[in-house]
C-alpha cells in the first residue's frame, strides 16, 4: 500500500486486500524456503566467525548485512516496516514525508516472529538434515520473516481504522481507559472474517503447492495426489495463521490500542467543553 497517499489508507476493505496480498507472499515465501534442507547449523550462535567479532548465528548476521543495506535505501522509514536487528545506518536517500496516519509508538514483536518461525515452523515445512545450500536458505529465512513482519504490524494499522470508527470510538475509549484487555480483544475480533480468511489460506496453499499440468489442469489432494506431491502441507500454512499470525496481529492491535490515548485529545470532549 502506498503510504504517501493518505486517502483511504485506514480503510478496512483497503487494509483487508493488503492482508490478502500479503496471503500470497508469506506462502510463496514458505515453498521456496521448503525446497531446501532445515540446515540447522545456520541457525546455531557460534558456529562462524566474522570479521566485525559478532558472535550469533548465520541467519543473524545475514539478516543484519540485509537490513543494513534496506536501511540505506530508507526502507524502516515507512510506518509499515519493521527491522529485526540493530544499530542500523541513516538512509542515503532523502527522508520521505508521509502523512501522519498512526498514533506514535514502539510496538515490535519481530523478536517473537524469530523465536516462533525458528522453532516452530521452519522445522515444520524443512525436510530435516543439511544440504549444504545455506546462503539459499537464509535469503529464504529473510524473505519469509519480513513478509512475516509486514503482516503481523498491519495489526496497527486495523487497531487504527477500527478505533477510528465513529460507531465504536468511544466504546474503544472506555476500555483503553479501564485497561480492559480482553474487552478490547473481544470487541475487535471478527470471527467470521477468520474463518473466511482460514478457509480461503487452505485453499491457496493447495493450489500454490501443487504443479500445473501442461494442459492447466491443478492435480489436488481429493484428485489423487499424495502428501510428498505437495510443495507444502496446507495444513501447516492454516496452523501458521490459526494459531501464531492471527493471534500475534491481535496481540499487536491490542498493545497498540492501550497506547492510543496518549496524549490524544477527544474530539468530542473538546467539542461539548
Amino acid at each position: 500500500m502506498n503510504l504517501l497517499e493518505k486517502d483511504n489508507a485506514l480503510s478496512l476493505a483497503r487494509l483487508r486486500d493488503v492482508l490478502i496480498r500479503l496471503e500470497d507472499t508469506i506462502i510463496f515465501a514458505l515453498i521456496e524456503r521448503a525446497q531446501f534442507a532445515l540446515n540447522a547449523c545456520t541457525y546455531q550462535p557460534g558456529v562462524y566467525e566474522y570479521n566485525d567479532g559478532y558472535k550469533g548465528s548465520f541467519l543473524g548476521y545475514f539478516l543484519h548485512e540485509m537490513e543494513k543495506v534496506h536501511s540505506r535505501v530508507r526502507r524502516y522509514t515507512s510506518p509499515d516496516e519493521y527491522p529485526f536487528t540493530s544499530p542500523l545506518p541513516a538512509p542515503i536517500l532523502p527522508t520521505l514525508d508521509f502523512p501522519p496516519t498512526l498514533h506514535p509508538n514502539h510496538i515490535n514483536v519481530n523478536s517473537d516472529i524469530m523465536d516462533r518461525y525458528l522453532q516452530d515452523i521452519v522445522p515444520k515445512i524443512c525436510a530435516p538434515g543439511d544440504d549444504l545450500n545455506y546462503g539459499s536458505s537464509a535469503t529464504r529465512d529473510v524473505e519469509c520473516l519480513q513478509a512475516l513482519s509486514k503482516r503481523i504490524h498491519y495489526g496497527k494499522f486495523i487497531a487504527e481504522s477500527k478505533f477510528q470508527d465513529p460507531a465504536q470510538q468511544q466504546t474503544y475509549i472506555q476500555l483503553i481507559r479501564a485497561k480492559d484487555r480482553d474487552g478490547i480483544m473481544e470487541l475487535l475480533t471478527n470471527r467470521t472474517v477468520e474463518a473466511a480468511l482460514l478457509r480461503r489460506l487452505r485453499r491457496k496453499a493447495m493450489i500454490y503447492g501443487h504443479d500445473i499440468t501442461e494442459k492447466g489442469d491443478i492435480i489436488l489432494e481429493d484428485e489423487g495426489s499424495t502428501p510428498t506431491q505437495q510443495k507444502i502441507p496446507a495444513d501447516v500454512v492454516v496452523d501458521l495463521y490459526e494459531r501464531f499470525v492471527i493471534p500475534l496481529t491481535k496481540e499487536v492491535e491490542v498493545e497498540y490500542l492501550l497506547k492510543r490515548l496518549d496524549g490524544w485529545q477527544d474530539p468530542s470532549a473538546t467539542t461539548s467543553s
